[in-house]
């Protein structure tokens, strides 16, 4: 996407061997795979005079390493975790996703410059393309509630505003003791804190690490006084930021996230991000005397000075690409560590969903509703149900039962495969308000879709890239190998018009036709309504593979149609069509993606936005204020594809983005269906007309 501007890019391809006396950098796959991928062999023994000693930051064992670099007159290279890390604490096990490689210093040790203070001194950071990726980056990692730690619900309740914000830290802290700062600091800055905002709620946030009782803070009940609270509940950065009116830190990682929100926070001690004119500095560092932006602070230390890991691809990459893997993990962990208890799931599912959903707390599968209810109720989980097996009594059950639903189904890039062959799906959705295909009641997609007017830019580029890519790779929902297609030459100045079939009794047509529903009756209207048009219609593959129920005689499909299109790619169809005429398929929706005309007699989850003609009942919500903008296509291509679904990689299987799943479709990288799951598709063949049977 861009060429690495790191300061790192050019080290990786000259390797060094890095000598170290930490046993970190020898029992942390992660550490030893990045520092790898940058150019350094870890080795244990005496430092040569081409080699460099490794110390992590100023951790208690680094001074073995400073002491054999001294004496091997030898140079040192500082390692340290990123600003962004992982979804929960290095001390839980969780590997970084970037490190901080220093040959200068280490970032928070204001005694010398480190690499990033060159950076931010002497770099011209006057690149647009740059500034631009900082300024997208910052607020992508703000609205998906990003930061070096994610362990915490965004959703969870904060201080009723206004209020100061006091930043807590661990005790001796290294970017403590080596910022110039020491225990009185934390005491001058709450004293402060209240002299100047006299009141004022002063809102005290503890360290993650002191909530969880692994170290000590500066802070405690002791200092809960009149104005004074503690917030020790781990609720985001980001919530806590829009509610403050002043930031007081001493060295915290959030003073930096402060500025990033808009705020000057007051800098009692000497991080890496004072100094520069973004902060009130009570105790500043001489020999920073620069003014920069926020976005030139950003591009320094998000995208220039850290070395960013690509876990799904196994390699370094641009921070965009580290944003992808780290919203996915941490979308994974927010949504699912509480644990599900599913009901209904078909045996061959199992796997499949305990993959995608089981990962944080494994999944607890039940037949019977009672027994559901009952885990959900004892373990405190959320219950998951097959959308289509959803029935009134159990949604009333939930309700009464004050537990949460979640509705599964496929995403729109689902695999190479039919999922009727059982084919593992590379995307599920869960919608905790309905299911996109049942316009009768809102859905989660219904409201991400009206939302999405409200995108940054950077958002709608990405979904613009996103809709170039799938078309220029012909991507669908299935991606089958088809037969090469028929001939289609039509009259010169002849309307071409695509009519996708639909299995009759899907769940889709089901809830979201009031009027047409069937494929001759769709056909029928289409004629109607274009008598002189070039009819081609299209079997559903499902249909055509003889493991869903609804082919139509051909005698009574040309009576409407020109030519039955079958075992065709259906995308590549669309590129010899001018329109696609149909009920409610998703193949409405990737002719939207190819910007052919659509018309709709039902209404799917892309029809009403006035993206579409729309001929069945659509719901008025989607109409909008008058007067207010709605929905594009790349609006409407970012909630399905990007907010809405959630993806896995089938290669490590690691939650990720929707561009990992592309290039593994592209590539045809996908692990294929075992002989188990070969063998049941056949019999599934046997009972097509019992397709609820596999649901």
């Amino acid at each position: 996407m861009w060429q690495n501007q790191s300061i790192h890019a050019a080290d990786a391809n000259k390797r060094r061997r890095l000598f170290v006396y930490n046993g970190g950098f020898l029992t942390q796959p992660r550490l030893r795979r990045i520092l790898s991928l940058a150019g350094y062999d870890i080795r244990l023994g005496a430092p040569g005079p081409d080699d460099m000693v490794g110390t992590w930051g100023k951790s208690p064992t680094s001074g073995r390493g400073e002491t054999v670099a001294r004496h091997r007159d030898t140079p040192i290279l500082t390692v340290e975790d990123a600003f962004l890390r992982s979804v929960l604490p290095g001390r839980s096990g969780s590997p970084p996703i970037g490190l901080l490689l220093d040959q200068s210093g280490v970032h928070f040790d204001s005694a010398s410059a480190s690499d990033l203070e060159k950076l931010l001194a002497t770099h011209p950071l006057d690149d647009t393309v740059l500034l631009n990726r900082a300024r997208d980056a910052s607020v992508r990692i703000r609205r998906a509630h990003l930061s070096k730690y994610n362990a915490f619900d965004p959703d969870a309740p904060i201080p009723k505003a206004p209020y100061v914000l006091v930043v807590d830290q661990t005790r001796n802290d290294a970017s403590v003791i080596h910022g110039g700062s020491s225990a009185a600091t934390f005491r001058d800055m709450l004293v402060c804190a209240q002299v100047e905002h006299p009141g004022n709620r002063i809102i005290i946030k503890t360290h993650p690490e002191t909530a969880a009782g692994h170290r000590e803070g500066y802070f405690g009940k002791d200092d809960e006084k009149g104005r004074v609270t503690l917030l020790s509940d781990p609720v985001s950065p980001w919530a806590l930021m829009e509610g403050a009116t002043a930031v007081y830190t001493v060295s915290s990682q959030l003073g930096f996230e402060a500025i990033q929100a808009g705020h000057k926070p007051h800098v009692f001690g000497q991080p890496f991000y004072s100094g520069w004119g973004l902060t009130n500095d009570r105790n500043p560092v001489a020999r920073r005397t620069r003014r920069l932006t926020r976005a030139q602070l950003f591009a320094a230390a998000m995208i220039l000075y850290p070395v960013w890991y690509d876990p799904c691809h196994d390699r370094l990459c641009e921070l965009e690409d580290t944003i992808d893997a780290l919203e996915a993990a941490v979308r994974a962990w927010r949504e699912d560590r509480q644990g599900y208890t599913a009901i209904g799931m078909r045996l061959w599912k199992h796997r499949p969903l305990q993959l995608f959903y089981g990962t944080e707390r494994r999944l607890l599968f039940e037949k019977s509703l009672d027994k559901a209810l009952s885990k959900a109720r004892r373990q405190d989980r959320d219950l998951l149900v097959w959308a289509g097996k959803e029935t009134r009594e159990l949604t009333e059950a939930v309700q009464n039962s004050g537990l949460s639903l979640r509705r599964i189904e496929d995403g729109f890039l689902r695999s190479r495969g039919l999922g009727a062959k059982l084919t593992p799906a590379l995307s599920l959705v869960s919608d905790d308000l309905g299911i996109y295909y049942d316009p009768t009641r809102t859905s989660r997609l219904e409201r991400l879709i009206a939302d999405s007017v409200n995108l940054p830019d950077g958002a709608i580029q990405r979904s613009e890239q996103l809709i170039q890519k799938l078309k220029s790779l012909k991507l669908s929902k299935y991606n089958l190998g088809t037969e090469p297609l028929p001939e289609m030459r039509p009259r010169p100045g002849v309307v071409r018009i695509l009519v996708p079939g639909q299995v009759e009794d899907d769940a889709s047509i089901i809830k979201g036709c009031a009027g047409t529903r069937s494929n001759l009756e769709l056909l029928a209207r289409t004629r109607a309504e274009n008598p002189d048009a070039a009819i081609y219609y299209k079997p559903h593959p499902d249909v055509e593979a003889g493991l869903r129920s609804g082919a139509v005689a051909a005698s009574k499909l040309l009576e409407y149609a020109d030519l039955i299109v079958e075992n065709a790619d259906p995308i590549s169809l669309l590129d010899h069509v001018d329109e696609v005429w149909t009920m409610t398929s998703l193949l409405g929706f990737e002719a939207l993606l190819r910007q052919r005309r659509v018309t709709c007699l039902g209404a799917p989850f892309y029809a009403g936005w006035g993206l579409t003609r729309d001929l069945g009942a659509v719901p008025a919500r989607r109409a909008g204020i008058p007067g207010q903008q709605r929905p594009g296509l790349a609006h409407l291509v970012h909630a399905a594809l990007i907010d809405y679904p959630r993806y896995r990689d089938p290669i490590s299987g690691l939650p990720c983005s929707v561009e990992v799943i592309v290039q593994r479709l592209a590539e045809n990288n996908i692990p294929q269906p075992g002989w188990a799951s070969r063998h049941l598709s056949r019999l599934q063949g046997l009972f097509a007309g019992r397709f609820i049977f596999w649901r």
